[in-house]
């Protein structure tokens, strides 16, 4: 009982104290914590904001067809060529363009952090083996076979979240690959090898928990990456169909009405944008906070 209660204080105290030291780095960068702000403030915007409004993304006003913002007449973005409200559209737009670079993330992180610690852990020709296929793939138009998917299977929401997940793993298994090739050599792998623990339980118990601090770097990375996806497909018009949208669409809805209507560009594309440049500053900070080396 009381060797148990040793390990637990001796495993729970590193953790929790190079979680401060992470967090106490991380509140000195002041790009991290006021893109973390307004990161909550667009999520809670994009949940709230469409119940607080009278319209909903599919609501027609005749009266108010192309109008330009305005607080009197209830449109705070003004409408689009439909007379819809820009504004619950916008708050809807982020709301999806975030759930599909969350899920889409989460995906290649699936594949990724399992293709990659696999082929690191085993080494030798399994590891030559599985990162020839990694660069085999890199060689192919993934954005390409995307299109394709698009075109073939039409564009459901689910189906974009598959596929753009699946051009993205490629990154995070060679990131996790070189990482295992130096976890392995732990003084704790090879004391649960001498316990007699299987390869797929070291690999699951002792090389992917380490992996925690990297994962959380690539996340904050690779969201805005898989939001530029999206949104370049829905650019194309290969998207988020109708009567959902996504910030993609809007900008590609609002770029033909540029001239004559600018607001319907310009909200979306600085929510857009501001989505953008909040994600990187989050993953620069945290890889610094991390790993105070690099910014050196």
């Amino acid at each position: 009982m009381s060797g148990d209660i040793d390990s637990t204080i001796l495993f729970e105290g590193p953790v929790e104290s190079t979680g401060r030291r992470v967090w106490l780095r991380l509140k000195q960068n002041r790009a991290a914590l006021v893109s973390m702000s307004l990161i909550m403030v667009v999520i809670v915007a994009a949940l709230i904001g469409p119940m607080l409004s009278s319209y909903s993304i599919d609501d027609i006003d005749y009266d108010a067809i192309a109008v330009a913002p305005s607080i009197s007449n209830g449109h705070l973005f003004g409408t689009d060529g439909l007379g819809r409200d820009l504004f619950v559209r916008t708050m809807e737009g982020s709301r999806i363009s975030l759930l599909i670079g969350v899920v889409a993330t989460l995906v290649s992180l699936l594949i990724g952090i399992h293709y990659g610690a696999i082929a690191g852990y085993y080494g030798g020709r399994v590891d030559a083996v599985m990162m020839r296929i990694v660069d085999i793939l890199y060689s192919m138009p993934f954005m390409f076979f995307v299109i394709l998917l698009m075109v073939f299977f039409g564009r459901n929401i689910f189906l974009i979240f598959i596929a753009i997940g699946a051009i993205n793993w490629l990154d995070i298994a060679r990131i996790v690959r070189g990482q295992t090739l130096s976890l392995k050599q732990q003084g704790y792998v090879e004391a649960a090898r001498i316990y007699g623990a299987s390869h797929w339980q070291i690999i699951k118990r002792h090389i992917i928990p380490n992996l925690f601090g990297i994962v959380i770097v690539y996340i904050t990375l690779t969201i805005p990456q898989v939001i530029l996806v999206e949104s370049f497909l829905s650019f194309l018009g290969l998207g988020i169909q109708e009567p959902m949208t996504s910030l993609g669409a809007l900008v590609s809805d609002g770029a033909e009405e540029m001239e004559s209507s600018s607001w319907m560009l310009i909200f979306p594309a600085l929510f857009l944008s501001l989505l953008l440049f909040c994600f990187n500053f989050i993953g620069d900070g945290l890889r610094d906070a991390i790993d105070p080396k690099q910014a050196d």
